[in-house]
């Protein structure tokens, strides 16, 4: 089970625009141009790096509002399942400690702070959050994710545009909402210059 509700949250009104328009199709997903911690929710997503280190940006805001532990239980979780490093396109989903925001989704843009201007990591960071989110739902029972909250995917130190990360956050979506399959190379290649062209 997906999220009833998903905000896209950025203080950006140019992405908040751009997720607007690209998110029309989706009474469930709600773009606003405000302060990341205004909204409680089930969960919210930390667009991390592979290490789980919450040093800067929106990490440390996260770190800073969460608590330290909320970092910790990032780099536990990263350690137990991908072995210390959660590569691009992975996501975990840990307890946050914090009422407010009971779990958080950690899912990197980037293996390091650099810019990813010219990748598709938004769309595999998204549909990382939408997969993880999928999966702990499956057996959550009454602590399922219900709500969730986003950021920009890339934008801040990846540098990609937000036209760019609009469109492959609704890429990632649309593939989610989709039956599973193996496309045809094809299919992968066109998929893959759209997200890259806009």
């Amino acid at each position: 089970m997906l999220p009833e509700k998903i905000y896209l949250i950025d203080r950006s009104p140019q992405l908040v625009r751009a997720w607007t328009e690209a998110f029309e199709p989706f009474d469930f997903v709600a773009a606003r141009e405000e302060d990341f911690f205004a909204i409680p929710t089930d969960a919210m997503v930390s667009p991390a790096n592979s290490f789980g280190i919450m040093d800067g940006g929106l990490d440390l805001a996260i770190r800073d509002t969460l608590g330290l532990q909320v970092q910790e239980a990032v780099q536990r979780a990263i350690l137990a399942e991908h072995h210390g490093e959660l590569p691009v396109g992975a996501a975990v989903v840990v307890p946050s400690g914090d009422t407010r925001w009971p779990f958080l989704v950690a899912a990197p843009t980037m293996r390091i702070p650099e810019s990813i201007a010219q990748t598709v990591h938004a769309y595999l960071a998204f549909r990382a959050v939408l997969l993880a989110v999928k999966r702990h739902n499956q057996s959550a029972g009454a602590q399922a994710i219900r709500t969730l909250v986003c950021p920009g995917l890339g934008t801040g130190i990846g540098g990609m545009d937000v036209r760019r990360c609009a469109v492959q956050m609704r890429m990632a979506l649309m593939h989610v909402l989709d039956p599973a399959r193996i496309p045809s190379f094809r299919d992968i290649h066109l998929v893959h210059r759209a997200m890259r062209s806009v």
